[in-house]
């Protein structure tokens, strides 16, 4: 009889192993003019609504449950998690509106009150793309996604206006797309190094972990530069693998980034720039994408000023000819849906994403299927394709 209770006890442990849910976690990164405690309280609170409807959306849809929420069974976490850098800047902005209230007594109301909203609007946007504010910010970052993969969670992450900077950042400067015994042909590293890194091999690597083990870092001028091939030695080397796995993004826990309101090619657009040496690592950083089965969405009301497409869709085989890369065994995609009605007012459209939080939600899954199926659909791709040579919308679903 022992036996046999063991046996029901142990069938059962298996079904339940079995059945066993993968929590996702939504990480929410907030924008500008989000650093003082009234605007704050704005985000945090327009979050907490957001988020069960996003939830529900998502796991309502036959395409995600296909693709991304039953492979393995994944569950959507109740709660939210909200990561907040905008307290970062309050002192740099506190300086600019003192010296903007200089300027009040003989300045013209009007062009003090729009100093004001510029300074309000814009100065977190731009002081967060500065390299010395933002790798702390990415730093913090990864430690909340690394918090999240020890609870056993896989990570969406979601960059409203400023934010979607944090997380190209992020992709840029912590996921492992760097393999550096492919680098080590064409540094002109010593044959020593060269014999080292191939005796030694290491794990696909990421920008902040050669910067940590000081073999390169990005310049200000965005230029990725590695130390001189006879200083490096081998404690640099061997430093390498312990960088790698503490300041690059954990593996597989950062499943897809959603990017919405987002200013990102206007503050950005030096990466349209052919001979902007970083374009290159922007092409691996690709191709990572598309070979580990990331997605990368953006999401945009068509109202909003602010709300920049990222980019022309494109089918793999054209991203390919573009970026002069290959793309092997691609499971994963990159979409923009930039032309969602808010039904709000170009004033407030920026902001309305969280009270239009339905059509928001709405038109994110829309983003999400509509990428996945040009990607991966070839009835679908055939469609949109048609469609573009004759400039007419294809079908959103």
């Amino acid at each position: 009889m022992k036996k046999i209770l063991g046996l029901i006890l142990g069938l059962l442990l298996l079904h339940n192993a079995c059945l066993a849910q993968t929590g996702v976690s939504f990480v929410y990164i907030n924008g500008s003019n989000n650093n003082d405690e009234k605007m704050s309280n704005w985000y945090v609170e327009g979050v907490q609504k957001l988020h069960p409807v996003l939830k529900k959306k998502f796991e309502k849809n036959k395409e995600i449950k296909e693709v991304f929420l039953n492979k393995p069974q994944y569950k959507i976490n109740e709660e939210p998690v909200i990561f907040f850098w905008g307290d970062k800047s309050k002192n740099d902005l506190e300086f600019v509106q003192q010296q903007l209230d200089l300027s009040k007594a003989f300045s013209p109301t009007l062009a003090y009150k729009v100093r004001s909203m510029l300074a309000a609007y814009l100065h977190d946007a731009i002081w967060v793309q500065k390299q010395h504010n933002m790798l702390p910010i990415l730093d913090d970052l990864n430690e909340t996604i690394k918090a999240e993969k020890e609870k056993g969670n896989k990570v969406i992450l979601y960059g409203y206006s400023a934010g979607s900077f944090v997380t190209y950042e992020y992709m840029f400067n912590k996921l492992p797309y760097i393999n550096l015994e492919n680098f080590s042909t064409t540094l002109d590293f010593s044959e020593n190094i060269k014999k080292l890194i191939k005796e030694n091999p290491v794990e696909n690597t990421c920008i902040s972990a050669l910067s940590k083990a000081k073999i390169g870092v990005v310049s200000e001028n965005g230029n990725l530069l590695f130390r001189p091939a006879d200083s490096i030695n081998e404690e640099n080397y061997l430093a390498l693998k312990d960088a790698t796995k503490t300041d690059c993004a954990p593996d597989d826990t950062l499943k897809g980034v959603v990017n919405f309101a987002s200013p990102l090619v206007l503050f950005y657009s030096d990466l349209a720039n052919p001979d902007y040496e970083l374009n290159y690592y922007n092409k691996l950083m690709l191709k990572y994408i598309m070979e580990k089965g990331l997605f990368f969405l953006t999401v945009n009301y068509r109202e909003d000023p602010l709300g920049f497409p990222s980019s022309r869709n494109l089918t793999i085989d054209e991203m390919e000819q573009l970026a002069g890369i290959e793309i092997n065994n691609p499971k994963g995609f990159i979409y923009d849906n930039s032309s969602v009605w808010s039904k709000r007012s170009v004033l407030f459209a920026h902001t309305s994403y969280w009270s239009a939080r339905g059509t928001f939600s709405k038109a994110v899954v829309k983003a999400f299927t509509n990428g996945y199926r040009l990607q991966y659909d070839k009835e679908f791709q055939e469609k949109v394709l048609k469609n573009n040579k004759k400039k007419i919308k294809f079908e959103m679903l």
